[in-house]
C-alpha cells in the first residue's frame, strides 16, 4: 500500500507513505487514494479526515519516472487528466466530511490538487509550494484553476508562469489565503488532530450538510 490509514477517535488520517519518492503518485497510489477516500467516507465513525504525509514531503505530484517505465499507467494517467476524470482527493471521490490537509512539507504540482480541494489547510513553517508544470513542457490546469477558489489570481498565474522559479513559503501562502494556520513541523499534526475533534464534537450528519452546501456555493461562484 502506499497509504497509510488510521483513526484517532472520530478523525481518520489518510497519510501518503512513498517518502523516499517524495509522495510522489505513481500507479498503485491511483489506486490506493480512490479506495483509502471510500474506505474513510463509509466509516461512520469517522466524522473528519486528516490528509498529510510521511516523510519530508507532503506530495510531489506525479512519480513521471515511474510513469514512464509503465506504459500502461501512463497512459490511464493521461486518459483521467483528458477526461477530467481524476480520482486522487476527497473532492474527486465524492467525500462528503470535512478534509483537512496537514501539510508537512514540500507541496509541488499535482501534489496542489491536495490543498485545493481540501476544506481547511494548515500546515508546518518548513512547507513550500511549488507547480513545476511549466518547467517540464507540460501545462498545468486542473490544479491552479481548483487553488483559485483559495487565493487572488496573481499569486496562482504567477506559480504557474515562473515555475520552478516560484515557490511560496508557508507564512506568504498563509498571507495569502491558500492556508489559515502555521505551526512548528512538530506540532502539526497533534495541531491537526485537535482541530479535527473540535469539528467532529458535532453530528455528522450536519457537517456533510453544511460541506455540500458551501461546496455547491463554490461551484455557482
Amino acid at each position: 500500500m502506499t497509504i497509510e490509514l488510521r483513526r484517532d477517535g472520530k478523525v481518520g488520517w489518510l497519510i501518503f507513505d512513498r517518502p523516499d519518492a517524495g509522495n510522489a503518485i505513481d500507479a498503485q497510489m491511483f489506486i490506493d487514494l480512490e479506495a483509502a477516500w471510500a474506505e474513510l467516507e463509509a466509516d461512520d465513525t469517522v466524522s473528519v479526515i486528516v490528509n498529510t504525509g510521511n516523510g519530508r514531503a507532503f506530495q510531489s505530484g506525479l512519480d513521471v519516472i515511474q510513469l514512464a517505465r509503465n506504459p500502461e499507467a501512463l497512459k490511464a494517467s493521461s486518459r483521467q487528466t483528458k477526461n477530467a476524470a481524476l480520482r486522487l482527493t476527497g473532492w474527486h471521490c465524492g467525500v462528503t466530511k470535512p478534509v483537512i490537509a496537514a501539510v508537512n512539507g514540500v507541496c509541488a504540482g499535482g501534489g496542489l490538487h491536495f490543498v485545493a480541494d481540501a476544506d481547511i489547510v494548515i500546515a508546518s513553517t518548513d512547507a513550500s509550494f511549488v507547480d513545476p508544470h511549466v518547467s517540464v513542457g507540460q501545462v498545468t490546469a486542473f490544479e491552479t484553476i481548483a487553488m483559485l477558489k483559495k487565493s487572488p489570481a496573481e499569486s496562482i498565474l504567477r506559480l504557474a508562469f515562473v515555475g520552478r522559479g516560484e515557490r511560496l513559503t508557508a507564512d506568504r501562502a498563509r498571507q495569502l489565503g491558500i492556508l489559515s494556520e502555521v505551526v512548528e513541523p512538530g506540532e502539526l499534526r497533534p495541531r491537526a488532530q485537535e482541530l479535527g475533534e473540535a469539528i467532529a464534537q458535532y453530528p455528522l450528519h450536519h457537517l456533510r450538510q453544511l460541506k455540500r452546501q458551501l461546496w455547491a456555493a463554490l461551484e455557482v461562484a
